[in-house]
């Protein structure tokens, strides 16, 4: 089930003084089970634009297609798109409302008109799909640690089912432990489940080691789309938008610099060791 867009366009306040566009002439396609990230300094469209793919948001021109049909068009159904287009919001607080961890994980499949049987086998094999302790299910998700409240979030919109995983910053306030908790949780996500995943952040370092493809958003348009390797050989015009590569992209550039001989385009940890090991070798 891919997502499309087309020539899409939206602008915030429409016909008033106060009108400024937010997405300007965005077109894209993400294929069935596809990681990418979504990057991009505050204010650059990434947040508008995922709002796009489950139809929280209208565009003011364009389309968005969703497995080939315009999810805006009459007679479309949301409540239906919105259990196959899953988003996790930037603050799980947004999402989560009910006295305990497991009601609200159940809410959604309950929405549904799931029988109360499976409804409730949905939400036990989300909670552990996220890695989330018994002894919390029956706990105030409001009592728990922000990377806690962002499982439950996640097994939330898992226990839908759906077919695309949106995360808008999960990643947001926490420690580098919980980050890289987190991070490894959804890319296990997509490895197992085969999902496609839309993971939104600002860092690069965030995205560097997991994802297929990174689109950058700036003033409301894609900058770059590619694989990352690629993306990052403009790591300077990314710093020219507020933004930066991830600190093994400028490693590797200053080794090769110095007479290494290392790939200077090495992109994720993985890479960049192997590279220094066989420096090292060689010597």
């Amino acid at each position: 089930m891919s997502i499309a867009l087309s020539h899409v366009n939206y602008i915030y306040d429409e016909d008033t003084a106060m009108a400024h566009p937010a997405l300007i002439d965005v077109s894209l396609e993400i294929p069935n089970g596809q990681f990418v990230g979504l990057i991009g300094h505050t204010g650059s469209g990434k947040s508008t634009l995922i709002q796009h793919f489950n139809g929280l948001v209208k565009p003011t021109s364009g389309y968005v297609l969703f497995d080939g049909e315009d999810i805006n068009g009459e007679g479309y159904d949301k409540k239906k798109l919105r259990a196959k287009v899953g988003l996790v919001f930037q603050y799980p607080e947004h999402q989560l409302f009910e006295t305990d961890c497991f009601k609200d994980v159940c809410f959604g499949p309950k929405n549904l008109g799931l029988p109360e049987k499976e409804v409730e086998l949905r939400a036990y094999e989300a909670l552990k799909m996220v890695g989330f302790d018994d002894e919390y299910f029956y706990q105030s998700p409001f009592d728990l640690s922000g990377g806690q409240k962002r499982r439950v979030a996640i097994a939330g919109v898992l226990a839908m089912k759906p077919e695309v995983l949106i995360l808008d910053e999960p990643t947001a306030g926490l420690d580098p432990k919980g980050r890289e908790d987190i991070l490894n949780l959804v890319a296990r996500l997509h490895e197992e489940m085969g999902i496609t995943i839309i993971l939104v952040s600002h860092s690069m370092d965030d995205v560097a080691d997991y994802v297929q493809r990174i689109i950058v958003m700036n003033k409301g348009r894609v900058a770059y789309d590619d694989e990352p390797r690629n993306v990052f050989r403009y790591y300077k015009e990314l710093e020219e938008i507020g933004l930066a590569a991830p600190q093994v992209t400028y490693v590797m550039k200053e080794l090769a610099a110095a007479g290494f001989d290392v790939d200077s385009e090495a992109t994720t940890l993985e890479e960049a060791k192997n590279e220094i090991l066989k420096v090292f070798k060689k010597c």
